[in-house]
């Protein structure tokens, strides 16, 4: 059974607001330790995978932070974002598409969310996949089909409306939408019960590896003027590549989307000491990540400071600063 309390980071951290966790025996961890946690994803995209390599980075990177970082399992970016705004997490995986629409109280959000980035992690290719043998040639085919378009909850659609859009289709074109975790829509595609589905993140993504390992697959193409379009009116948009021989049986390059990048992230208030040693220790141990997944490879210093619409907290901006890779003024 978790419980989890209220408690306060003494000495440099007074002023960051952690909640603390803890499950199994109640002697399994030390008298008094602290918790602070990072919110992922279901199991099945990278989320789930990176968020437990940047704890595990940080219990061994970090001890002067007097915290046991604990990588939480949740439904995705737009909990993430909420639960953080109520101090039930501390940092959090989110998709930089989603956040965007967030901090501005725009795109069906009921509020502006004042979250702050810490670092750009690694693009988040996403895109649509059907059957080999589909007659599904574009997206707007899917029109009249049977489609996952993910979980509940996580906020797909925050960046899956403006690519369909861009397309010419919506979700109210589709027959059935089914909203389902990757690992579930993996599934559905299998047994027919839905045509297509929308599967993503970093690369590799481990749905859509488990998906083309268990059955032939290929990606639905984008139009190339579209996928021009949305990166033109879209800061969080980006072209990327999915190279030949990533996943099993695709011979070509998939020319693809960043449909907004994976990034960490915190609510505005939390302690800029805090996330300035998080941030550090982070950066400077990003190997640990790389270990776990090949997202940590994005935590360098080209693309850990790119701006995807969020401000980054100040916290995190001092570490670049100090260590010269932040734009001068």
């Amino acid at each position: 059974m978790i419980r989890r309390h209220r408690t306060l980071i003494g000495s440099l951290f007074l002023a960051a607001a952690i909640y603390a966790c803890g499950g199994g025996d109640p002697g399994s961890e030390p008298a008094g330790q602290r918790f602070a946690s990072i919110g992922t994803a279901p199991p099945g995209g990278a989320f789930f995978v990176v968020g437990g390599a940047l704890a595990d980075v940080l219990n061994k990177s970090a001890p002067a932070l007097d915290l046991r970082f604990t990588a939480e399992a949740t439904k995705g970016s737009q909990e993430n974002i909420r639960r953080l705004l109520r101090g039930e997490l501390d940092f959090a995986l989110a998709n930089s598409a989603i956040t965007y629409f967030a901090v501005r109280g725009e795109g069906g959000w009921d509020q502006s969310y004042p979250m702050r980035a810490v670092m750009t992690l690694a693009p988040n290719v996403a895109l649509f996949v059907t059957k080999s043998d589909s007659a599904i040639e574009s997206i707007a085919d899917l029109a009249g089909k049977r489609v996952a378009v993910g979980p509940a909850g996580a906020g797909f659609q925050f960046f899956q409306e403006p690519l369909l859009a861009a397309h010419g289709v919506s979700r109210e074109d589709f027959t059935e939408v089914f909203y389902a975790t990757q690992a579930a829509a993996v599934d559905m595609l299998s047994d027919g019960s839905a045509v297509a589905v929308f599967l993503g993140g970093a690369v590799p993504t481990a749905s859509i590896t488990q998906a083309a390992a268990s059955q032939d697959i290929r990606f639905v193409p984008l139009d190339p003027q579209a996928r021009a379009r949305l990166s033109a009116d879209y800061l969080f948009f980006n072209p990327a590549t999915i190279p030949a021989g990533t996943y099993r049986g695709q011979d070509q390059p998939y020319e693809g989307l960043d449909v907004g990048s994976m990034h960490l992230i915190t609510a505005a208030g939390v302690d800029e000491e805090l996330v300035y040693q998080v941030t550090k220790a982070l950066y400077e141990n990003s190997e640990g990540v790389s270990e776990r997944h090949p997202a940590g490879r994005a935590i360098n210093a080209r693309n850990v400071i790119r701006d995807t619409g969020t401000q980054f907290h100040p916290g995190a901006v001092r570490f670049y600063r100090e260590i010269g890779i932040w734009p001068q003024e």
